[in-house]
């Protein structure tokens, strides 16, 4: 029995530290990953690319549909950087979150206004979705998102 005891202890600050890096436990509950949404879409929306990135580990990977990865902290805010130059206007609105099987899933709502340097002064107003697998600290490791990129196309006026 003492052995158990003392088994249990060594290994409790280990599973701790699966829970909290993204050991496929979850790593907050659904008030908060609410609130991290919510907190998200505010910086998506911000014009603040730095505020954005500060969501993601600094070896994180985002990436939007099947394009090339942003690979890193820098490299996210430089991505966010590019989308809110060409949008000044940009607003995302979360729609819903939820987490199932180590994966958060984070619906939006993007409008906004192309009327960055080389606008189109297009409008564009979509839903999409992000996959979010935590890492450390409770920040986002990898996402993967999600939006109908032919409708994007059309509403920016790119021929197929």
């Amino acid at each position: 029995m003492h052995l158990r005891q003392t088994a249990w202890r060594s290994a409790a600050p280990l599973l701790f530290l699966l829970a909290a890096c993204g050991g496929g436990m979850d790593p907050m509950n659904q008030q908060e990953l609410e609130v991290f949404a919510s907190r998200y879409a505010s910086a998506w929306s911000s014009q603040n690319p730095e505020r954005f990135a500060a969501f993601y580990t600094e070896d994180a990977v985002f990436r939007d549909n099947d394009g090339e990865p942003s690979v890193g902290r820098a490299a996210i805010a430089a991505t966010a950087a590019s989308y809110m130059e060409a949008f000044p206007d940009m607003a995302i609105e979360k729609v819903s979150v939820s987490f199932r099987d180590g994966v958060a899933t984070f619906h939006w709502h993007w409008t906004g206004t192309n009327r960055g340097p080389g606008g189109t002064g297009r409008e564009v107003d979509l839903k999409g979705y992000e996959e979010w697998t935590f890492g450390r600290g409770g920040l986002i490791e990898r996402c993967q998102g999600h939006m109908d990129q032919a409708e994007y196309d059309r509403q920016m006026g790119v021929e197929p």
